[in-house]
């Protein structure tokens, strides 16, 4: 029900500055901007979709083996006591817990393409497990949240594109994004359990926290002694390695278990195109209603709007010029990728507010975008408290990285 308001805002917002700039700015381009964005981005709903063919059978496939194979369950097994805390509705041992587990290693490591499949394939168990169909479940929103929060170890993609635009050390935003990534999650988390009234004081959990607080630690002092080629290497490597052999543990329990491998991974590669069918009137939905609002110049003023309020309050405002990044960030991810690059150029890859753009970019997720991809996947048309949820993941990661490139870069 909130997606649905907030895709009309999407439209009546866009329309109501078309027609100020047309009657009063005399601008005759708005209009045929905004249809024309309406074409551009239906296109880009429907390529995306497409692209996602491949890599959905592929990342399908895999999964199809590692169930049959029995590593799946395996990782059920391994995470039941932390994950029967945060999704107590969830049945002790399900598959699906494996499933959660491959797609949020996969984000971590920044391995956008291998994580969509392995959610969706998460999101399928846990429809099978939802006794109302077009309504999202707990445990659909406690998994939701953990990918809209966004977090990351790695941030190559960040560091490639700061290198791109001459950055002195495109490795300097490594440790802030760590921090404000890991903010944002631990927020989702919390709020998340205060909607759904879970217990987050008990030893499993607070251990589990305080463990991942430690390898955090343990994280960024192993990379911040690295120089900038190293841990750009370094980074793109582990990523890499940890995918294949992730395949290769596949096949061989797959080999153990003397199943036939090559066929069921063209059982699961089955679901892949059809998978990717299911979500194409979703994301077309979503993207459209993002292209509008932008192309109508709703964006820009938004911007400059809160850029003067700031500034008449007396606080610094000189973190607004990256805020475009923060804003588009859970409503595009390549909308947000341009901004960030945008602010790049325009400041220097080396300024404050391009630093800043960069921690935004990296501290969270494209909510919109999973949400319409993940629920659209299933039929989930009611998505309770979801977007309040991740929206609050969001702000926190946003309030986060603020303070930690304050901390880190308000004297460069």
């Amino acid at each position: 029900m909130v997606l649905n308001y907030i895709w009309i805002a999407f439209f009546l917002i866009a329309f109501i500055v078309a027609v100020v700039k047309l009657i009063f700015f005399a601008d005759f381009t708005v209009f045929p901007a905004i249809m024309q964005s309406t074409f551009d981005t239906s296109k880009q709903g429907f390529e995306i979709s497409l692209g996602l063919t491949g890599v959905l059978s592929l990342w399908l496939g895999i999964m199809k083996v590692g169930e049959k194979g029995g590593v799946v369950n395996a990782l059920a097994r391994l995470l039941g006591p932390i994950f029967a805390r945060l999704f107590p509705d969830v049945p002790k041992g399900h598959p699906v817990v494996g499933n959660i587990f491959m797609n949020l290693a996969a984000n971590m490591l920044g391995l956008d393409n291998a994580a969509t499949p392995l959610g969706l394939k998460a999101m399928e168990g846990l429809q099978e497990l939802n006794a109302k169909k077009d309504t999202a479940s707990n445990p659909m929103i406690m998994f939701l949240v953990l990918n809209t929060s966004g977090l990351t170890l790695i941030p190559v993609s960040i560091m490639t594109y700061r290198f791109q635009c001459g950055a002195a050390q495109p490795t300097d935003i490594f440790v802030p994004i760590l921090l404000a990534t890991f903010v944002s999650t631990l927020a989702g988390v919390i709020i998340t359990s205060l909607y759904q009234r879970i217990n987050l004081f008990n030893r499993t959990l607070l251990l589990t926290l305080g463990g991942m607080s430690v390898f955090m630690a343990s994280i960024v002092w192993i990379f911040s002694r690295m120089d900038a080629a190293t841990m750009n290497i370094a980074g793109s490597t582990t990523a890499n390695v940890l995918l294949l052999l992730i395949i290769i543990l596949f096949i061989l329990a797959g080999i153990r278990k003397k199943i036939n491998v090559y066929d069921v991974f063209i059982e699961g590669a089955k679901e892949g195109f059809s998978t990717a069918v299911r979500i194409i009137p979703y994301l077309i939905a979503v993207l459209v209603g993002i292209g509008v609002f932008r192309a109508s110049g709703a964006m820009d003023w938004l911007i400059d709007g809160l850029h003067q309020l700031i500034a008449w309050t007396g606080l610094p405002s000189d973190w607004v010029g990256a805020l475009p990044t923060a804003l588009m960030k859970p409503l595009s991810g390549s909308g947000a990728r341009g901004m960030m690059v945008d602010a790049m150029n325009t400041y220097g890859a080396d300024s404050f507010v391009a630093r800043l753009s960069c921690v935004f970019q990296g501290s969270t997720d494209t909510t919109f975008y999973i949400l319409a991809v993940y629920f659209g996947s299933v039929g989930v048309r009611h998505t309770r408290h979801a977007v309040a949820c991740g929206l609050l993941a969001d702000l926190a990661g946003v309030v986060a990285a603020i303070g930690v490139c304050y901390l880190f870069f308000a004297t460069s």
